[in-house]
C-alpha cells in the first residue's frame, strides 16, 4: 500500500508546446513522466529546459485537490480486506491442526472469510480504477500545484502495486472453489472380488 508503484504514465507539457508551437518531432522535449501511489509519487517536468523531477505527497496537502472521500475508502477496503485475509489464514492453520467443530471455524467458515477478503480487495481495485477513468487522478496530481504550465495526460499504465491487489482477489477467489471441489463426495470405485468355491477338501486340509 505504502510504493508509489500503482500507476505511472507519461504526461505532456502543452503550456511550453503550445508556447513554442512544438510539432511531432519537437514534442520529445515537452514529455515528461509520473508516477504515484496512495500515498506519495513523483514526477518529471519536461517544458522545454530539461527535466526537472519533484515528489509529492498525497496526505495532507493534495488529498483537497483529489476526491478525498473516494481515495480515502480505497485505503479503507485495502486495510478491511487484509484484516480479513489475516482472519482466514488463521481459521485455515486452525482447521489444518484441529477438526473443525463449528461453521465459522469449518469449511463454510473458510468461504465467509475469503469471500470477505477478496470482496473488499474487489471493492478497492474498482474503487480505484474509477478514481483513475472517471475522476482523472492522474491529470489532477500532474497538475498539482502548476500554476504556469498545464500537463496533459498522454499514456497511463496500472503497475505492480495493483495488480498485486488483483492477484490477491484471484487468490481468494480460486480458495472458494477449492473449497466448492473438497465438499464434493465423488462415488469410490470398489473392485470386484471373485467368489470363493469351498470344497469339502478345502475343509478337509
Amino acid at each position: 500500500m505504502g510504493i508509489p508503484k500503482w500507476m505511472t504514465g507519461k504526461i505532456l507539457c502543452k503550456t511550453g508546446a503550445d508556447l513554442v508551437n512544438a510539432t511531432d518531432p519537437e514534442l520529445v522535449k515537452f514529455i515528461g513522466e509520473i508516477y504515484y501511489g496512495l500515498f506519495r509519487g513523483g514526477k518529471i517536468r519536461q517544458c522545454g529546459l530539461g527535466g526537472r523531477r519533484s515528489k509529492f505527497t498525497i496526505f495532507p496537502h493534495m488529498v483537497k485537490k483529489l476526491n478525498t472521500g473516494l481515495h480515502v475508502m480505497i485505503i479503507i477496503f485495502l486495510c478491511v480486506a487484509i484484516f480479513f485475509s489475516l482472519v482466514s489464514f488463521g481459521f485455515c492453520i486452525l482447521n489444518a491442526i484441529k477438526v473443525p467443530y463449528r461453521a465459522i471455524n469449518g469449511p463454510a467458515g473458510a468461504c465467509l472469510w475469503n469471500f470477505l477478503a477478496g470482496g473488499f480487495v474487489v471493492l478497492a481495485v474498482t474503487s480505484f480504477m474509477a478514481a483513475v477513468k472517471l475522476h482523472q487522478l492522474t491529470e489532477r496530481i500532474a497538475n498539482f500545484r502548476e500554476n504556469i504550465f498545464r500537463f496533459v495526460i498522454l499514456e497511463e499504465r496500472f503497475e505492480d502495486c495493483f495488480w498485486i491487489c488483483v492477484a490477491s482477489a484471484t487468490a481468494h477467489a480460486v480458495n472458494l472453489l477449492l473449497i466448492a471441489i473438497s465438499g464434493i463426495h465423488f462415488p469410490k470405485i470398489k473392485t470386484k472380488t471373485e467368489e470363493v468355491n469351498v470344497t469339502a477338501e478345502d475343509i478337509m486340509y
